[in-house]
């Protein structure tokens, strides 16, 4: 007990050190502003990628890309090793997969009675991709921009292309369940909400926006960015991880269900 208690000191001490040595040391010269460097955050005008060598890209493009192709080379991977040693006695493995898949389910099943095999699907898919995404950026993967310099790959949902996108696939999906649940119908229940796509989008665009400006912030004017700039951008990220998947998936959900569901006949 000592020891732990003697080693929190010390921890504490030297996180109290770093920060005052920050403080001291003052705020370093940019060669950028701090609204050059919002705006850049926000619109990716800048600080540009060359794609295959040829078309300038916003960064997040890079990330979409990544994080789709790591999806689905690791979901290939876990197809062809994983699932055909699958027991009645579950693994830690196994027992992680059957948790994941079976928390979408169970939100698309109780959301959705009637009509939730497909919506199970899409939850799973749309949730792991939010999820991932969102913390893809704490890799810290650098590539470098047309103009020479380095930059860190932001999350996918950063670009607000992506997220209209993702919001929009969204909709698309629960109107898919109006017109498999009601036909004609459903298709006038699901457009009645026509600002859901678009509320969608920007909520997912907004939150990880959010914790992106507030990191930017941090680290232009703390000097010591691997103390405070890591612990806030950490902390914002894993909240948006958690925030941002339920979110959608919950949204996704309650609107299936709605606009599939039969009428009652009186």
């Amino acid at each position: 007990m000592k020891q732990h208690k003697k080693g929190l000191v010390i921890w504490i001490l030297v996180v109290l050190a770093l920060l005052t040595a920050s403080i001291l040391a003052g705020t370093h010269s940019r060669a950028e502003s701090v609204q050059e460097a919002m705006r850049d955050a926000v619109l990716h005008g800048e600080n540009r990628i060359a794609f295959l060598g040829g078309k300038t890209v916003s960064p997040a493009l890079i990330s979409a890309f990544t994080v789709t192709g790591l999806l689905l080379i690791i979901a290939l991977l876990i197809r062809v090793f994983a699932v055909p040693r699958f027991k009645l006695q579950p693994g830690k493995l196994q027992l992680a997969l059957e948790e994941a898949v079976g928390l979408f389910h169970n939100m698309a099943k109780s959301n959705s009675p009637h009509m939730n095999g497909f919506l199970g699907v899409y939850l799973f898919t749309a949730g792991l991709y939010v999820s991932v995404g969102t913390l893809f950026e704490l890799l810290g993967l650098q590539v470098i921009t047309t103009g020479g310099s380095p930059i860190t790959l932001p999350a996918p949902l950063s670009d607000v292309n992506a997220a209209i996108g993702l919001g929009t696939m969204s909709y698309l999906v629960i109107l898919s369940g109006g017109i498999a649940g009601n036909g004609l119908k459903g298709v006038g229940k699901t457009l009645k909400e026509f600002s859901l796509p678009i509320s969608m989008s920007f909520r997912l665009f907004g939150a990880l926006l959010s914790g992106l400006l507030v990191t930017e912030l941090v680290y232009y004017y703390v000097n010591l960015s691997f103390v405070l700039p890591v612990i806030v951008g950490v902390l914002f990220t894993l909240l948006h991880a958690i925030i941002q998947t339920y979110v959608l998936t919950m949204l996704t959900a309650l609107y299936y269900g709605e606009v599939s569901e039969k009428p009652h006949k009186e």
